[in-house]
């Protein structure tokens, strides 16, 4: 047994949640100015340099890289040898966010409630999703996203013989319909499987492996590659101008299902895909 205390989770999530906004991971920096490079099209080529220009600002400046600071989504691996102390794990959690968003003047987009609207004013509560796994650590991976790209995220409750070809079609319908909205180039997080709830949250779990990772089983790798290819041959393009490069990673995650159902998230992030990870 390993005692942690809930402070340094506070901890923890307050420097995650500002350094993601201020900072890119280094793959997805990569992908982004990758494609700028390659791209012919001028419009496009031009959407993919200012958006580099605006990574090196941000990061030189400490800046955050989008005014959309975003609704800040948890993932706890919890140690089930760990003993927290000193509090609530939620709480600290949720102290760790108001800490972040006041101290990397980031700003605050949540609402307390979905219809009467009021701002919560610190950027809380997080949404946060935990896991028992064996050992006594604690590993935190947190995603802080806006909601341009999250309100033109969709699941669907398809049906077992649409297969494949269904999920390959409902994912690039999904696309297709948001268009410019979620400020591509994007990354695609995919769930299938499980019931609604463990779809979607697969989908956005997803967005968290490193762009150029592919799922480790061969047949969704294959599928990961293919609807990268299909979905950038739709030509939307960098902020809708066109051009070669719709997105820049897709990547599946999956669960068994029951015999009756196929259920399919699509989770679209913007090129601004933060995340980071620590552990306590």
């Amino acid at each position: 047994m390993r005692d942690v205390p809930v402070s340094a989770v506070t901890d923890a999530v307050a420097r995650l949640f500002m350094e993601a906004n201020y900072r890119l991971p280094p793959d997805v920096e990569a992908a982004v100015r990758a494609a700028a490079e390659s791209e012919p099209w001028q419009p496009a080529r031009s959407a993919l340099e200012t958006i580099c220009r605006n990574i090196d600002v941000a990061g030189e400046g400490r800046f955050p890289l989008c005014q959309d600071t975003g609704m800040v989504t948890v993932w706890l691996s919890v140690g089930q040898e760990a003993h927290f102390t000193g509090g609530s794990l939620c709480d600290a959690v949720n102290e760790g966010v108001r800490r972040g968003c006041r101290d990397g003047y980031l700003r605050a987009s949540v609402v307390g409630d979905p219809l009467r609207r009021k701002n919560t004013g610190d950027g809380a509560p997080a949404v946060i999703h935990c896991d028992i796994v064996p050992g006594d650590g604690v590993k935190i991976e947190l995603m802080p996203k806006g909601f341009g790209s999250e309100n033109m995220s969709r699941t669907a409750m398809l049906k077992p013989a649409d297969g494949v070809e269904g999920v390959r079609a409902f994912v690039l319908r999904a696309v297709a319909e948001a268009g410019p909205n979620p400020c591509p180039p994007v990354a695609l997080g995919i769930g299938i499987g499980g019931g609604l709830d463990k779809a979607a949250e697969m989908a956005k779990h997803a967005l968290l492996r490193p762009f150029g990772e592919h799922n480790p089983d061969a047949y969704y790798a294959a599928l990961e590659h293919e609807l990268l290819e299909s979905v950038n041959a739709l030509g939307i393009g960098p902020q809708g101008f066109g051009g070669r490069t719709t997105a820049l990673s897709v990547a599946i995650e999956t669960y068994p299902t029951h015999i009756a159902g196929l259920p399919v998230a699509v989770n679209i992030c913007c090129h601004v895909c933060r995340r980071g990870c620590a552990e306590v």
